[in-house]
């Protein structure tokens, strides 16, 4: 049986859904676990056709990227005013992130070595010359991704699973592209105190800055997986050790769109609320997954969710650990 350090996830990752008004307007978490100040905000329009935003602390509340675009970074004192002690502040600036009368989900992060996540800004030091940039997880990433806050480029990332070789290769969170090799890593593997990035200008062009996201999985909180399909209605299970806040999945040997399932959208099963993080789409139904107490299990033969013999990599964060650290299970919906 699984065993977590972390009894109440929540105190690192929180769902939130909200309406917009147009307005400034601050967020509260509706939960009822503990308070968790977010380091890190990805807001996507639910009812309509609108590009997702990333926020973070570590560059603070009035800079903003698009993680379904190459575009620089934008800027605007009035996006996040404030990163509260339960929530955050959306200013008057909030366009796609506060639209009266759009509904939006926030899936937000505390930066934390406990929880494996942590926010790195660095610059670059020329393409073709390879650097090692420090991280604060003290433990091997398994997942990032990097994008130049400067000039436009993809949002270049890694998964430890991903290939036979991770370390040579790429996939792109702004594109549906299938995995691809290049030396963005320096053909490098990460580890437990640096991450290297060496060609390409998305990941290294001189004197710009970089903003990277890095995870590592936590047993119990954060799980960074792979699973192959079966091309069978009744598909794979894929165990977690925890049954899962959000699961974000993406075929890797051919092209096929990333998906975002979470427990707010769609409390009980079948999780049928999904949304692309490389679109401006909004929310669509498909009803082929579930959430379990100890995995999720896929639910459709459709080739971008399980293709016979098809290559997946997953990334889930907990609801509620399988056991908690006195021994006691939770239960599934």
């Amino acid at each position: 049986m699984a065993y977590t350090t972390i009894d109440d996830p929540s105190a690192y990752f929180k769902v939130q859904l909200y309406t917009g008004t147009g307005d400034t307007q601050s967020i509260t978490f509706n939960d009822t676990d503990t308070d968790m100040q977010p380091d890190l905000l990805w807001q996507k329009s639910r009812s309509h056709s609108q590009d997702p935003r990333i926020f973070d602390a570590v560059r603070g509340g009035s800079k903003m990227l698009y993680p379904s675009l190459n575009n620089v970074e934008e800027s605007d004192a009035q996006f996040i005013t404030a990163f509260g002690s339960d929530g955050f502040t959306m200013g008057t600036a909030g366009g796609n992130a506060n639209d009266s009368g759009t509904t939006y989900v926030a899936w937000c992060w505390k930066e934390s070595a406990t929880a494996g996540f942590d926010i790195v800004a660095y610059d670059g030091v020329g393409v073709g010359t390879a650097q090692n940039v420090s991280h604060s997880l003290s433990a091997v990433p398994e997942f990032y991704t990097v994008k130049s806050r400067e000039s436009e480029g993809n949002w270049q990332t890694y998964h430890h699973l991903m290939s036979a070789a991770p370390e040579t290769d790429y996939i792109q969170l702004d594109s549906n592209g299938a995995v691809e090799d290049y030396t963005f890593w320096g053909d490098t593997a990460p580890t437990s105190s640096v991450f290297t990035v060496d060609d390409g200008n998305d990941v290294n062009e001189s004197g710009e800055g970089f903003l990277c996201y890095l995870w590592r999985s936590v047993q119990g909180f954060s799980k960074f997986g792979t699973y192959i399909g079966t091309g069978d209605a009744d598909g794979p299970f894929v165990y977690t050790g925890f049954r899962p806040a959000m699961v974000i999945a993406k075929r890797t040997d051919s092209t096929g769109y990333w998906r975002m399932r979470d427990n707010k959208r769609t409390p009980y099963n079948v999780i049928d609320k999904v949304l692309r993080p490389d679109t401006n789409e909004a929310e669509i139904t498909e009803d082929n997954h579930d959430f379990l107490s100890n995995g999720f299990k896929v639910r459709t033969s459709g080739i971008e969710n399980n293709a016979d013999g098809g290559t997946y990599i997953y990334i889930a964060f907990a609801e509620a650990p399988l056991v908690n650290s006195n021994g006691v299970p939770c239960n599934a919906r």
